[in-house]
């Protein structure tokens, strides 16, 4: 017999199962999975930002995250309102991200799609699925990334195997939409009217962007004039739970028996239900991803029981992959390597995946890598120019798979650091002047005297490392490629530094260093960043230096130069040649742009100008910068 007791429990079980139910199938609506379609011939590429969560135990600190993204810590922490960019994050931190946003054909089927193509390289246990939706939080579906990567079987990835991952963006094609559209996933919890809440803007000018079909999983694209200034926590310690609330005294012996009797058949039949519906939601889910998952739980298996075998197949595989290298290079053992910097520990990093090491009591700069080195040893075997950092050797570790080449170490750091960070000296305008005409004559080694020519295709600031003398070497080939003029769908590079027929077309020449090239020549004379922290790039702003008289051209530059040259006697005509040279190397047509040799004769006439003005004083009638 059902007491009454028992009765209002079987009755509240039912009413919170049906209710939990419905909210199960809500929040496992699959996302669009098609991406985002674009009009390639009206669509303007853009640098814009997703929002990201910060999660643990992989995803709380700004550099792994910007690994991940394939930026710097910095680019993170200024738009995410962090002041410190060592800081450690909670769960769930909400972080700004730049990112930069193309329309990409991708086939038949899926069409054109604006996307963020980011690289990522596979580690034991990943998964086209689990990257997708684990790591890059669902702003990308394993759909897009099977259909970007057609040459690619999801079930034999090899571990150390890198594959695009495209990132649903978006970007204004009209001068009436706002300036940023920021790709946000719509958690189950949410709903319109909270986004726009959190985001101080409106619901219809949210569904103005998205239309009204939006889910839960879903990229939505947050119409924004600025980013806003992102709340930060400072403790991840959960909340104290609600004190217990007080029972009603129960007086009757009878009564107190049934709430007993009617609260364990409850739980009984909730616990049972709920294995049956978690089992077959797992079950659903298994199938699901079985093609994904067999391959990878395999190799964990024999990982655990042959590892000793595995780790003699990775060295035996990986020496014959460098096989052509182990005369010119010496092997280090990563013990020496370990022991050298502290086993790896934080305080010997130097950016990215590069420590600094002791050997023998000589330092190196030690870069750990994830993959096979063999395409960055087949180029560095090439080079080998004073303005090129010097590869002294490298060493494999088959336990891990991983690779690590060993470099000359260059004492004052990255151009970045010295123009961006926190050094209480200024470059002066010579220095300058020399550090420019080094990387040119590193440049020009690269593309004109190597054969095929060599394509580095990641210069930037930070990638520009300076000696005892501040004179100016090239480094970092992880990117580089041998041969030019081919076409590449694997868009790779940093914001601000990317030339717009790489990023659009995936074009790979020289002209694409030069581009490079021309936005440091662009912060040098500036000393302002590539990419400020409102998305916007700096060498779109060259346009203004073109545009009326000599006088005028020349009174804008002396505002938008670098102050601490207003400190120095020199003449803007350097200045200006300079700055001349910078706006040919980012014209937008890649056939305008000069080769490097003519960059290294100009560079040289403005060195010869200064070198003019320094020995025999300023004259009269030349234009300062006082």
């Amino acid at each position: 017999m059902i007491t009454k007791p028992m009765y209002g429990f079987l009755l509240l079980f039912f009413f919170l199962f049906t209710f939990n139910n419905q909210n199960i199938s809500y929040a496992q609506e699959p996302p669009s999975i098609s991406g985002y379609k674009c009009n390639p011939n009206q669509f303007n590429p853009c640098q814009t930002y997703v929002f990201f969560r910060a999660k643990g135990p992989e995803f709380l600190d700004l550099a792994s995250i910007g690994d991940l993204f394939s930026v710097s810590r910095l680019m993170i922490a200024n738009p995410s309102n962090i002041s410190n960019p060592n800081t450690t994050l909670v769960n769930n931190q909400p972080l700004f991200v730049p990112i930069s946003c193309s329309c990409n054909t991708v086939n038949a089927t899926f069409g054109s799609i604006s996307y963020a193509g980011l690289n990522y390289t596979f580690k034991p246990g990943d998964t086209m699925y689990g990257i997708s939706t684990s790591k890059f939080g669902n702003l990308t579906t394993y759909q897009s990334v099977e259909a970007i990567n057609p040459t690619v079987v999801p079930e034999n990835i090899d571990i150390g195997q890198s594959i695009k991952f495209p990132i649903f963006c978006k970007c204004p094609n009209s001068t009436t939409q706002p300036r940023l559209l920021v790709s946000y996933v719509i958690q189950p919890s949410e709903n319109i009217s909270s986004i726009a809440s959190r985001f101080e803007t409106t619901p219809q000018a949210i569904r103005g962007i998205n239309g009204n079909n939006t889910k839960p999983l879903d990229t939505l694209f947050i119409p924004l004039t600025n980013l806003p200034n992102l709340p930060q926590n400072t403790s991840n310690t959960p909340p104290p739970p609600p004190p217990p609330t007080s029972l009603p005294p129960i007086v009757q012996e009878n009564d107190r028996k049934g709430t007993i009797i009617g609260l364990a058949i409850a739980l009984g039949l909730c616990g049972a239900l709920l294995i049956l519906f978690v089992g077959l939601f797992y079950k659903e889910r298994k199938v699901k991803k079985e093609k994904y998952s067999d391959v990878e739980r395999q190799k964990s298996q024999y990982l655990g029981s042959k590892k000793g075998s595995f780790d003699k197949d990775v060295e035996v595989n990986l020496m014959a992959d460098v096989s052509e290298c182990l005369d010119k290079y010496k092997m280090y053992k990563i013990e020496q390597l370990w022991e050298a910097t502290d086993g790896f520990d934080e305080g010997c990093l130097i950016q990215g995946s590069v420590y600094k090491g002791t050997i023998d009591g000589e330092k190196f700069a030690i870069k750990k890598m994830k993959w096979n080195a063999r395409e960055e040893l087949k180029i560095l075997q090439k080079v080998n120019h004073g303005n090129l950092v010097k590869l002294e050797g490298f060493c494999i570790d088959p336990k891990e798979a991983n690779c690590y080449l060993v470099y000359e170490y260059v004492e004052n750091g990255s151009l970045h650091s010295w123009l961006h960070g926190d050094k209480p000296e200024k470059l002066s305008w010579v220095t300058r002047l020399r550090i420019a005409t080094d990387v040119a004559n590193g440049l020009l080694y690269i593309h004109e005297h190597t054969r095929p020519r060599v394509v580095h295709k990641d210069i930037k600031s930070s990638n520009i490392l300076l000696d005892a003398n501040m004179r100016a070497k090239v480094a970092n080939f992880g990117l580089a490629k041998s041969g030019c003029n081919a076409i590449t769908m694997h868009i790779v590079g940093t914001q601000g530094y990317i030339a717009p027929e790489y990023l659009t077309d995936g074009i790979v020449s020289t002209k694409m260093d030069v581009f490079s090239f021309g936005v440091v020549l662009l912060e040098l004379v500036s000393g302002k960043e590539a990419i400020d922290d409102e998305g916007k790039v700096l060498w779109a702003k060259v346009g203004e230096f073109s545009e009326g008289s000599e006088e005028r051209k020349v009174r804008k530059l002396q505002e938008w130069m670098d102050e601490s040259f207003l400190r120095e006697e020199l003449t803007m005509e350097s200045v200006v040649n300079v700055m001349s040279v910078a706006i040919s190397c980012v014209n937008k047509d890649p056939s305008r742009r000069p080769g490097m040799v003519e960059i290294v004769y100009a560079l040289s006439k403005s060195i010869d100008l200064f070198s003019d003005v320094s020995e025999e004083g300023l004259s009269p009638r030349q234009v300062t910068a006082r």
